[in-house]
């Protein structure tokens, strides 16, 4: 395990250099925010609208039902134990960071998704599915890219994100008297077999349920951040002030950017929002809109709602006590990361901040499981040409509940550094692209602001910004 560790922890140093991932982010999401016209901001009003249409069709998808898809994989485990992490290793002005990486990645997320509602694949029944890997197979013929892209996803989301959501969980249970040696097994005994009832026996209503649980968590964790931050209402200037000054502490910064402010606030910003790396979009292609920009407004609302309100909410939390985040850093790195949010929530609320907590990250971390695991099989489809055949779909499901367990004993080190480096590797591949491709969903947009401006609820047509590739949905 410490061979591998090392091998991982060093691919994900390199990525990590402050001219490749941070430039990419940062200059990508600044590139498309300049090129959609600070989209973000101008139609935010217009998000809101958009995400309450109903499908085209009967049996569609809608636009909420494509953003809860893509909010139950990004709202998780990482805006609680990810947000913390990056306090405690980087310092509060880690937040200050995730909140440009996430506003500039708004624009990208809005790319991204747009091109793959433009670009998405028709099902036997009229349904629709696709992602980043049909856009770069048809609008960059560039099959052999989809196909490493594919098996990226399946890399980072299966494995990685996996492993860390089941390690986060457990870790949330460490603060309470029952915590032993075996705990960690004996919740991953649990979180792996709820998590196979799931996607190998169709419990289907357990994720209905959840799927209906999670929204309302999250309302209700914001909820209670605010408690906490106006029950130390007297620390706040304090807090935001560290907030900006460490931010800008650039002597700081530049002097070990790999442990800065700047890196963990794109890191676990990342990790959060995901808005970049072509994850969403796979959610985003199944929707059933009658113009692929509103698919992308949505998507880009979901950015907002992970880092600008439920991160954001984890973070005041935190910063709002005396709680010293330094004092969860071991000697060794990592984070105690739970440990944290847990020593705020009960310095403020007493014995319910800990176990409002470890349950609020037993919904965040089931759905983020399921939300995760829900990109890999189309990935597998669009690898192999093929339907799966049942045997082969049931050895990749016990796969993946097995990593479930694994993940939930693994060390805190692996997993980190595992999805650190899944991440990135995907955001390299993608990002490139979309700057490739970006103009097309340009287009796309400023045909959506035409239609709207004659009165119109604009409908797509390739042909109107003379797009050259054939589409199934747009002609």
């Amino acid at each position: 395990m410490e061979a591998i560790n090392n091998v991982v922890l060093a691919v994900s140093n390199f990525l990590y250099q402050p001219f490749i991932l941070p430039v990419i982010l940062l200059v990508g999401g600044l590139y498309f925010t300049i090129r959609t016209g600070g989209v973000q901001i101008r139609m935010f009003k217009e998000c809101l609208r958009v995400v309450t249409e109903k499908p085209k069709t009967e049996n569609g998808i809608s636009s909420f039902g494509a953003l809860m898809v893509s909010t139950a994989s990004r709202v998780g485990t990482g805006n609680i134990i990810g947000v913390a992490t990056a306090v405690i290793c980087g310092g509060s002005g880690a937040i200050f960071w995730m909140w440009v990486s996430a506003f500039l990645g708004g624009a990208s997320a809005f790319i991204e998704s747009t091109l793959a509602q433009i670009y998405k694949k028709k099902n036997a029944d009229g349904s629709s599915y696709g992602g980043p890997a049909f856009y770069m197979r048809d609008a960059l013929n560039a099959r052999w890219l989809g196909v490493i892209f594919s098996v990226l996803i399946i890399f980072t989301y299966a494995i990685g994100y996996n492993m860390l959501a089941a390690f986060n969980l457990q870790s949330t249970f460490q603060v309470f008297s029952f915590y032993g040696e075996r705990t960690p097994a004996i919740i991953g005994v649990i979180l792996a077999a709820l998590f196979g009832a799931v996607v190998i026996g169709g419990a289907h209503r357990l994720v209905k349920v959840t799927g209906v649980l999670v929204p309302v968590m999250g309302i209700v964790y914001v909820a209670i951040s605010l408690i906490v931050l106006v029950l130390n209402i007297g620390n706040i200037p304090a807090m935001f002030a560290g907030i900006f000054k460490n931010a800008f502490d650039f002597h700081a910064i530049f002097g070990g950017f790999a442990g800065s402010c700047i890196m963990f606030g794109i890191k676990r910003g990342l990790y959060s929002n995901e808005a970049g790396m072509g994850s969403a979009p796979n959610a985003a292609a199944t929707a059933d809109v009658s113009h692929p920009a509103k698919q992308g407004l949505v998507q880009m609302l979901s950015v907002f709602i992970d880092t600008m309100l439920i991160c954001t909410a984890t973070a005041f939390m935190c910063l709002s006590t005396n709680i010293i985040p330094q004092n969860y850093l071991g000697a060794d790195g990592t984070a105690d990361a739970a440990g944290y949010v847990q020593a705020a929530t009960a310095s403020t609320l007493g014995k319910f901040g800990p176990i409002f907590i470890a349950f609020a990250m037993c919904l965040f971390a089931f759905t983020t499981l399921i939300g995760n695991y829900s990109y890999c099989e189309g990935c597998i489809r669009f690898i192999i040409q093929r339907d799966i055949k049942p045997g082969e779909l049931l050895a990749f499901r016990l796969f993946a509940t097995a990593l479930v367990f694994v993940g939930s004993i693994a060390s805190a080190g692996l997993v980190w550094n595992t999805a650190d480096m899944m991440q990135g590797l995907m955001v390299i591949t993608n990002m490139p692209t979309i700057l490739l491709l970006g103009g097309t969903a340009v287009k796309c947009l400023r045909d959506y602001q035409k239609q709207k401006a004659e009165g119109k609820d604009p409908h797509f047509v390739a042909a109107d910004i003379d797009l050259k590739q054939d589409t199934d949905f747009w002609k």
